[in-house]
């Protein structure tokens, strides 16, 4: 007579072999893996989300992956299909918290005193999810100018026009994480902001001194909460300064990974409204922002959601300090972004 426990590791075995039964039956394309490959870069190449499909392709090519599931030139990969990537990760999907339908007011320390009390002013973002990086922070402040006798940081300046954008996401409705965060600064309204090292992690991590490190961490937070939020309209960016040579002008421009066209579409419509933006503030000038693929660059690569890389300006020169060292130029970075989010979240529905 079976007993309960037997017949349970009978069921399970059965279901086990079903699966494997279901999807070693099906043709699967197959691919030859390049020099250079990994295996996000590979599925990308071949547009399929590694957030999705990164387990059915390991499943599926187990005894043909090297250490750390590394693929080697020239072997020849089973590529997993679309309803394979979503079955795979099922049991880790969650709701999307709604975001109430009364208005709301609500405090978010974060903000800083002067800017803690937000009110969502409408529903437009609703359900959408956005992951904002401030470039380098902690121990690395990037970038370094000189504004007279005043040293400029990258990171401190990246990091108030990131949180000014968070904070109007959130007016709209958009579930916001801020994945570097500075819990004593705030949005500041200083033209010099102070430089320190004390920013963490979104799990509250101090930031390594190891710049891959620091890269592989935040990555990792976002792919971590990407899984919850699954099936929601999800976006990054990461905002940073770039440094030229002094008399280098540079507008604000956008890298995007080359197989992502959500990533295209997002940079593409911030670039627009940046470009209407300058015809009518300074009709006497053209704009020569650009948008470019970009796919070498570590958070645009690995990161689960469509990222967009944005670089606001060249801290080394005159005419570009004034884009971010005046607290109002910060805040309109800040608008203009935002508002080609959520002309990117309108055309995408």
């Amino acid at each position: 007579m079976l007993t309960v426990r037997t017949l349970r590791k009978l069921i399970l075995t059965f279901t086990l072999f079903l699966n494997a039964s279901l999807l070693f039956s099906q043709d699967y394309p197959k691919v030859v893996a390049e020099d250079g490959d990994g295996i996000y870069l590979l599925l990308r190449r071949h547009g399929l989300n590694p957030a999705e499909h990164l387990q059915p392709f390991v499943e599926l090519n187990q005894d043909q992956l090297g250490q750390g599931n590394s693929l080697f030139a020239g072997k020849t990969y089973l590529l997993p299909t679309a309803s394979a990537g979503t079955a795979a990760v099922a049991e880790k999907t969650l709701a999307v918290v709604p975001v109430p339908s009364s208005p709301t007011i609500f405090t978010e320390p974060l903000f800083g005193k002067g800017y803690e009390r937000v009110e969502v002013i409408d529903r437009q973002l609703q359900g959408t999810v956005y992951y904002l990086v401030a470039g380098h922070s902690g121990p690395d402040p990037g970038a370094i100018g000189k504004y007279g006798p005043y040293q400029l940081s990258e990171d401190e300046y990246a990091y108030d026009v990131t949180v000014r954008l968070a904070r109007r996401l959130m007016e709209h409705g958009a579930i916001v994480y801020m994945i570097i965060k500075d819990e004593d600064d705030g949005i500041r309204d200083e033209n010099i902001l102070k430089m320190d090292t004390d920013e963490v992690s979104y799990f509250g991590k101090p930031i390594p001194y190891d710049h891959k490190q620091r890269l592989r961490n935040r990555v990792a937070d976002i792919n971590r909460l990407y899984l919850k939020h699954k099936g929601a309209h999800q976006r990054m960016l990461s905002i940073h300064i770039d440094s030229r040579s002094k008399g280098k002008n540079i507008d604000v421009f956008f890298y995007h990974h080359e197989n992502s066209a959500p990533g295209l579409a997002l940079a593409e419509r911030i670039h627009e409204v940046f470009t209407n933006k300058y015809n009518r503030y300074q009709p006497n000038r053209e704009y020569f922002g650009t948008v470019t693929p970009r796919s070498s660059l570590y958070v645009v690569k690995y990161s689960h959601p469509p990222t967009v890389f944005v670089e606001l300006g060249n801290i080394k020169n005159d005419k570009d300090q004034r884009r971010f060292v005046i607290p109002n130029n910060r805040q309109a970075l800040a608008n203009w972004i935002c508002d080609g989010i959520m002309a990117d979240y309108k055309a995408s529905k």
